[in-house]
């Protein structure tokens, strides 16, 4: 386990997972969101986007957390683990609310109330996203991690 994605709906507990798996394993972590978004809340253009992933991907050792469902495939192609993280709906949407206010590493500003949009994509997550990514992990030869409660992926960490 070299080359690590972490993958699931907003909410699911990846971000976390991802910096006690980086702290366990030594493993440099990335952030897409941290990537993706400037602290103005606007965004980086998608090939700018693009360059510094091949950048990340291009390295020896990573964990990726993000979902980016866009780019997907070629973190597949490049990666030999996958986290995902398919736990109910409802943790999913409470764990996005239980941020609120809260500073965050994996996020470069601090929400105080939740963005219909963002709680509307997470609502959709199991019908829209979901199916994409158990598709582009049929393919995948490496190993897939699903975990379907926080307490699998702490179990997970504590038998490192």
């Amino acid at each position: 386990m070299q080359k690590v994605i972490v993958i699931g709906c907003p909410g699911a507990g990846k971000s976390t997972f991802s910096r006690k798996l980086s702290a366990k394993t030594g493993l440099p972590l990335y952030y897409l969101d941290m990537i993706w978004h400037r602290p103005d809340r606007t965004v980086i253009g998608k090939d700018e986007f693009d360059r510094r992933l091949a950048g990340i991907v291009s390295q020896d050792k990573w964990i990726i957390d993000g979902n980016y469902a866009r780019t997907l495939p070629t973190r597949l192609a490049q990666c030999d683990s996958v986290f995902f993280f398919d736990l109910p709906l409802e943790e999913c949407v409470e764990g996005a609310k239980s941020r609120l206010g809260k500073e965050r590493v994996d996020m470069p500003w601090t929400d105080d109330e939740i963005d219909p949009d963002f709680l509307q994509w997470i609502m959709d997550f199991p019908r829209d996203v979901v199916p994409e990514i158990n598709s582009l992990l049929e393919s995948f030869n490496g190993a897939v991690i699903r975990f379907r409660s926080r307490a699998e992926a702490d179990g997970f960490i504590d038998s490192l």
